[in-house]
């Protein structure tokens, strides 16, 4: 399994700016079965994502949730490059609530391994609008604002792909280790987060603490840049399930791809069964 995580930075409010940019990282990377973007990635995290959501593209409908241009760009490009994308991005609900939300698309082709999770219909444009799982961000970041205008999901969501398990979480879930407790049921943690540079040593240490604990890799996805708020130094890795971690260059944006060793990763569990000590 070969992983590539974007590091980028991210255009204010731009969706269109931040697809360009993704597009041509995830083009610039060696080829890949999965490829992960950050938070909000589309537009940077915003606290307050009134007014600012791109339009709902009226043929995009289903009982949930509202589509997306940066939705539909996501799934054309999981079926081009024959891979997963993920990604975190702010989306309305028909409910009247605002999501953070972590998409998992795969590609719409006959041959694709079927996704095990949340699978979201929708009314079919010649065929499905897009195929894959979603999870909702849990543990919402008060300190910054994010409760006032956010609503927190509350299911744990694993996503099998190409035989491979991946859990998916967002940011500041990473600090909440019972949250994120490996009971035997995934081989990849994925993170997704805007973490500020002041707080990368935490970033770094948790992400490497989550992986020994679970006995599981993690990606560990981070922009670089400034917003209003706050400045951002990346810190992008693949940890193993050992602790070790390959980053991305600081404050650069690049890409790190590495493939995944699960082979060894089971050897590992067998020899020393963490996981099935657990409490």
């Amino acid at each position: 399994m070969k992983v590539s995580l974007i590091q980028m930075d991210i255009v204010w409010l731009d969706a269109a700016a931040n697809r360009m940019a993704a597009e041509r990282l995830m083009r610039s990377a060696e080829k890949s079965d999965i490829y992960v973007l950050p938070e909000m990635w589309n537009t940077g995290v915003t606290t307050e994502p009134q007014g600012i959501l791109e339009i709902k593209n009226e043929k995009l409908k289903s009982e949930n949730e509202e589509g997306s241009q940066t939705l539909l760009w996501m799934q054309a490009m999981a079926n081009e490059l024959d891979a997963a994308v993920a990604g975190s991005v702010a989306v309305h609900l028909q409910d009247g609530t605002y999501r953070n939300r972590l998409y998992f698309v795969t590609p719409q082709t006959p041959s694709n391994s079927p996704s095990k999770g949340r699978i979201q219909e929708s009314l079919p444009i010649e065929g499905e609008v897009w195929r894959g799982s979603f999870y909702d961000k849990h543990h919402l970041f008060s300190y910054g604002g994010e409760t006032e205008n956010y609503t927190p999901g509350n299911e744990r969501v694993t996503v099998e792909w190409r035989g491979v398990r991946f859990r998916l979480s967002v940011c500041y879930d990473l600090r909440f280790p019972l949250w994120l407790r490996n009971k035997d049921d995934y081989d990849v943690l994925i993170c997704v987060a805007s973490w500020p540079a002041v707080r990368t040593h935490a970033w770094q240490v948790l992400l490497q603490a989550r992986a020994i604990e679970n006995q599981c890799y993690v990606l560990g996805v981070n922009r670089i840049g400034k917003d209003p708020v706050c400045e951002y130094s990346g810190s992008t890795c693949v940890v193993d399930p050992f602790g070790f971690a390959t980053f991305c260059p600081e404050g650069e944006a690049s890409v790190v791809t590495q493939t995944l060793d699960l082979k060894r990763l089971k050897a590992f569990r067998e020899k020393f069964p963490v996981l099935k000590e657990a409490d």
